[in-house]
């Protein structure tokens, strides 16, 4: 059975709010336009389980940046189908939690200086450095003023890492000193095919990577001091969050929607520990 199956049946026992992508919606160059069938193929008729059928908060990623950024941002796509909401930047404000969506591809310079074979849409974005600077503050400000009991960032590009792709320096230099000065409780990526949970010692902000939602890159992985990593898992799969005033439960699934990691995070005693 596919994974979005198991992703239905899992949607359905935790009665889920809603769905968040991490990114590279549409493979390998994004979307051609808003009338590119690719929208049915990858999204429309693929999530159809009943508890799927709720708001998908999605972020670009860099395979979406090689295709017509403007289609997957554009309200044409809402009126396809009303689950689908794509933007840049933006929050979604839950009561007691509220997610930071972060644009995280333009901070990747290579991108910009040695895109190799790849065409990107920078449209929006250039000047890269003013855009970068704008969207630092904004992220800033928003985490400042921010009065949610839990605050959780989420962005396609990996901050901290044992994947293929690793760590994102410019991420580390730009954005992880605004997310613990803010008190951040967790980022959450796609990027690397995997399934990935890493507590950082020093900050104790929980680096959450579900990027296995399509491919899986097996035996990729890096040396990562084990006291950090929790979990790395190099097949398929997806992840849960449930969320309470006093405590936040992570729950990642293989394809199979068997349990592989279970984690959950206290607010009242500002601890983590295995459930």
């Amino acid at each position: 059975m596919h994974i979005y199956y198991k992703m239905g049946i899992v949607g359905e026992k935790l009665d889920i709010d809603f769905v968040i992508s991490t990114g590279d919606n549409f493979y390998e160059d994004g979307l051609k336009g808003v009338d590119d069938p690719a929208f049915y193929q990858s999204f429309v008729d693929m999530y159809t389980a009943p508890s799927l059928q709720k708001t998908w908060y999605t972020v670009l990623g860099n395979h979406d940046y090689r295709g017509d950024v403007g289609a997957q941002l554009s309200p044409i796509l809402k009126q396809k189908d009303s689950r689908w909401l794509c933007m840049r930047s933006f929050i979604l404000d839950g009561e007691i939690v509220e997610f930071f969506f972060v644009d995280t591809t333009p901070f990747v310079e290579e991108y910009f200086t040695d895109p190799g074979e790849h065409t990107y849409d920078w449209e929006g974005v250039l000047p890269r450095l003013a855009y970068l600077s704008e969207l630092l503050k904004d992220v800033d400000l928003a985490l400042a003023q921010s009065k949610a009991k839990w605050k959780m960032v989420v962005g396609h590009h990996t901050i901290n890492s044992a994947g293929h792709h690793g760590n994102t320096e410019e991420l580390k230099q730009l954005l992880v000193p605004i997310l613990e000065a803010n008190d951040v409780d967790a980022y959450i990526n796609g990027h690397d095919h995997c399934l990935q949970h890493i507590i950082d010692n020093n900050s104790g902000i929980h680096f959450i990577t579900s990027g296995g939602g399509s491919k899986a890159w097996s035996g990729d992985v890096k040396p990562w001091k084990l006291e950090e990593l929790k979990l790395y898992y190099d097949g398929q799969g997806f992840m849960s969050m449930q969320i309470t005033k006093s405590k936040a439960d992570i729950i990642f699934y293989d394809a199979f929607g068997k349990v592989l990691h279970t984690w959950s995070i206290s607010k009242d005693r500002n601890v983590a520990a295995w459930i």
